[in-house]
């Protein structure tokens, strides 16, 4: 029983400074509300300090995702298992995009939230300065995944680029076998040391969240809000009813679990995701997390970095309300048909909108530039309310892909479920310090280096 006790002990501590910390974030969100209503040309002037901190946090991404699946895949002695992963994951993206334009395609219809509004000058200059957003067309992104050098990989912020090589590095040492566990303990240090460096910059997370709250708030105001507050509204609704409803059902009937119960483990990060806006502000934290809960290095390694790319459902009901919005704000509604030929259309092209800033709106842009030209001008009318918007569509594929994440882990029987319940029941605590599972028994050899039969997280020891 010590061995089970002694985390919980010497963890207490830490949960107490990270809880002051996160209830800071919550305050500096007050604070930035306060200031950019109050003062809202010295709020925008405040932007830089958000944006400093979401970089921050982006430097951290490319080493964490290289880390997690080299170590990830050198745990597994057969290549068909990561294969097997990938796949399912693909599969799903690709299946809960679609249910998640379906269910934006219906809202949509159904409010009709555009009629009536006027389209000046301004706003079609705003929607036109949005197609020079360089949202990457489909080619462009497939190419784009493979990096100029193996470095470039690391420097260049694309995760996909960084996904690529670490698949190739874990694969290359897996083949290698006992002579590549000395590098597979060095990558193992290299985490250790790219967590805590993860950990230091959270502590700054407060000032961040005051700025980029206090900029949108001074740039945008309350007035930019009234007149497109039913599409800003449904969007929320539809965005709170596909994740409780839709994902809630899949995540209760395939593995079980209360979907409330999981975004309470996860309440920190969805925080910081309202914060920043940025659901990449999170994706560290996700990874960290997923692996404690007890889904295994392979399933984490893989699905989160790839979902953060194909499992957008938050930008998917985005660009479905707001192309609607669009058609029928300038006067020229789309029928079923047409609806349905752009959405695929836009489907396709949100692929490539990953790691590129304000992606939702740029791709939307680009998207109605190549299919629908006529109503790029449009664009301008959303502009206003996009980046609050934007916090929906973060926090909404932030959720997909944490429960995607359980959804693969239990359909690959990669998943400790002794392990889940401990750690939602709050009896196996994270580390908020170190990010990592320090208390998890030595072994001798690397950690992944084990038995197929022992591939798997042992349950809690007592």
């Amino acid at each position: 029983m010590n061995i089970e006790e002694e985390p919980v002990a010497t963890g207490a501590v830490r949960r107490d400074r990270t809880h002051y910390l996160y209830i800071a974030v919550i305050i500096a969100v007050a604070l930035g509300v306060t200031v950019g209503l109050a003062a809202p040309e010295f709020a925008v002037e405040l932007k830089p300090i958000g944006t400093g901190f979401v970089n921050l946090i982006k430097m951290m991404i490319s080493p964490i995702i290289f880390c997690t699946i080299v170590l990830g895949i050198g745990s597994v002695r057969k290549a068909a298992k990561v294969g097997a992963v990938g796949g399912i994951a693909l599969g799903y993206f690709l299946a809960m995009s679609m249910v998640a334009l379906g269910i934006g395609l219906v809202v949509g219809n159904i409010l009709d939230p555009g009629t009536g509004l006027a389209l000046t000058d301004a706003v079609k200059e705003a929607g036109q300065g949005q197609v020079e957003a360089e949202a990457k067309d489909t080619t462009e992104f497939l190419l784009g995944i493979i990096p100029t050098t193996i470095v470039s990989a690391f420097t260049g912020g694309e995760v996909l680029q960084t996904l690529l090589v670490a698949l190739l590095a874990g694969f290359a040492l897996q083949a290698m076998g006992a002579a590549g566990r000395p590098v597979l303990r060095g990558v193992e240090h290299i985490q250790r040391l790219v967590f805590r460096i993860l950990a230091m910059v959270m502590w700054a997370a407060p000032i961040g969240a005051f700025g980029a709250i206090a900029a949108v708030t001074g740039s945008a105001g309350l007035d930019a809000l009234k007149s497109l507050a039913v599409l800003m509204l449904g969007f929320y609704v539809t965005c709170f009813l596909f994740v409780f409803i839709v994902l809630g059902a899949l995540l209760r009937v395939v593995a079980g679990l209360n979907i409330f119960t999981l975004f309470k483990y996860l309440g920190r990060e969805f925080l910081l995701i309202l914060s920043t806006s940025s659901s990449e502000s999170a994706l560290p934290r996700l990874i960290a997390k997923m692996e404690h809960l007890g889904v295994s290095k392979p399933v984490v390694g893989i699905t989160v970095p790839t979902g953060y790319s194909f499992n957008l459902d938050g930008t998917m009901i985005y660009m479905t309300m707001a192309s609607l919005f669009i058609a029928d704000a300038m006067g020229n509604p789309m029928s079923i048909g047409e609806q349905i030929a752009l959405l695929l259309f836009l489907f396709v092209a949100s692929k490539g909108a990953a790691g590129v800033t304000g992606a939702g709106l740029a791709t939307l842009a680009g998207g109605l530039q190549s299919h629908r030209p006529e109503l790029v001008d449009g664009v301008g009318l959303i502009v206003g309310i996009d980046r609050f918007m934007s916090e929906a569509r973060a926090l909404t594929n932030f959720a997909g892909n944490a429960v995607a994440t359980v959804l693969v882990g239990t359909w690959t029987k990669e998943i400790d479920k002794q392990q889940v319940t401990e750690v939602l029941a709050g009896r196996v605590p994270f580390d908020e310090t170190t990010l990592l599972d320090d208390h998890a028994p030595a072994h001798a050899d690397v950690p992944g280096q084990r038995d197929e039969a022992e591939d798997e997280r042992a349950p809690v020891k007592v």
